[in-house]
């Protein structure tokens, strides 16, 4: 065989091997990348559905909505009162009467009497008076988030309690004594009342948490 020859030998078998070994290079390298890029993508997606985003504490009454605001408004001026009768005003425009936390009752009033440590009433006034002060949450009523909302006072009661910032220890401090304050943090459960009224103005609940 001539120098010639073997030097054209020579090319066509270059030319027939380097094609495969590109094609396999190409082959390996594109998949790995989009499995690199899957598994990223699903790493991240499973770390915000474990977490969640958590709750925004608000204050303050601009950024509630007009109904939420008068139903607020109500239930303070029988605060303000410092007669628990007036509170009867605001239990009643609600068609649906607010959840109190105990089998449904035929005299609010009385009910509040009962389990007020003074016997007037006027303790439960001062917890709503505490509690409205302190920031609230808006919680997700039903798929439609824009409209189906309930607000939350205080946002105490739906946020993890062992994780509080000295401030909010403060906070939870005004509503209730060390001792108590010591064991919901212990338990991580709230212990203390709760108000929620949605998004049109209904008052949903005002209950003493177990």
């Amino acid at each position: 065989m001539t120098h010639g020859a073997r030097t054209a030998w020579r090319a066509v078998w270059l030319f027939l091997l380097v094609p495969p070994v590109v094609v396999h290079c190409l082959g390996t390298q594109t998949p790995a990348l989009a499995q690199k890029a899957k598994a990223k993508a699903g790493s991240t997606k499973k770390g915000q559905a474990e977490t969640g985003a958590p709750l925004k504490i608000q204050y303050g009454t601009d950024k509630l909505p007009a109904p939420v605001q008068e139903m607020r408004e109500a239930i303070l001026s029988a605060v303000r009162s410092g007669r628990i009768e007036e509170l009867r005003h605001a239990y009643e425009l609600n068609e649906l009467k607010p959840d109190l936390g105990v089998a449904p009752v035929s005299d609010p009033i009385a009910h509040w009497k009962k389990v007020s440590g003074d016997g007037e009433g006027r303790e439960i006034l001062a917890a709503l008076a505490e509690i409205l002060e302190t920031g609230y949450v808006v919680l997700p009523l039903g798929r439609d988030l824009e409209n189906n909302k309930v607000y939350v006072w205080p946002y105490l009661a739906e946020v993890p309690l062992d994780k509080l910032s000295p401030a909010q220890e403060v906070e939870l401090l005004r509503l209730v004594a060390p001792a108590a304050a010591k064991e919901m943090k212990a338990t991580r459960k709230y212990g203390y009342w709760r108000l929620a009224i949605g998004a049109d103005g209904t008052w949903h609940s005002l209950r003493k948490e177990p």
